[in-house]
C-alpha cells in the first residue's frame, strides 16, 4: 500500500501550547504525574530545564522556556525577613539580639 499525497498541499506543524501560560502548560503535561510545580526545578540552570523541557513535554523551546521560569519561580527560596532593628532603619549592636531597654527619657533626680 502506498500512500500518495495531493500535490501543492503541504502539512503545517502546529504548536498545541502556544498562548497557554505556564500554570496551564503544567495542568495539561505535568499534573498528571506531579502534584506540585514545586521542587521540579531543583536548582537546575534555566537552559539545562528548558531544554529538557523541550525535548521531553513541550512542543516549541518557547513553551519550555514560559514553563522553566514558571518552575524555577515557585522553587524559589522565600525572602529571608530583616531583622526589627534594620527595618526601623537603627543599626544593631553586635552581639545583641535586641537593644537594650531603657527609660524614655532621664529620670529627674530628688
Amino acid at each position: 500500500m502506498t500512500l500518495a499525497g495531493l500535490p501543492g498541499q503541504t502539512a503545517r506543524a502546529q504548536d498545541l501550547d502556544q498562548g497557554k501560560s505556564a500554570q496551564k502548560l503544567f495542568a495539561g503535561g505535568c499534573s498528571t504525574c506531579h502534584r506540585s510545580p514545586r521542587g521540579l526545578a531543583k536548582g537546575r540552570i534555566s537552559w539545562t530545564l528548558s531544554n529538557f523541557l523541550r525535548q521531553h513535554y513541550t512542543s516549541s523551546p518557547e513553551s519550555a522556556q514560559v514553563l522553566t521560569v514558571y518552575l524555577q519561580s515557585v522553587d524559589a527560596p522565600p525572602a529571608k525577613p530583616k531583622p526589627a532593628a534594620a527595618r526601623r532603619g537603627r543599626p544593631q549592636t553586635a552581639g545583641a539580639s535586641s537593644p537594650a531597654l531603657r527609660p524614655p527619657a532621664p529620670v529627674p533626680r530628688r
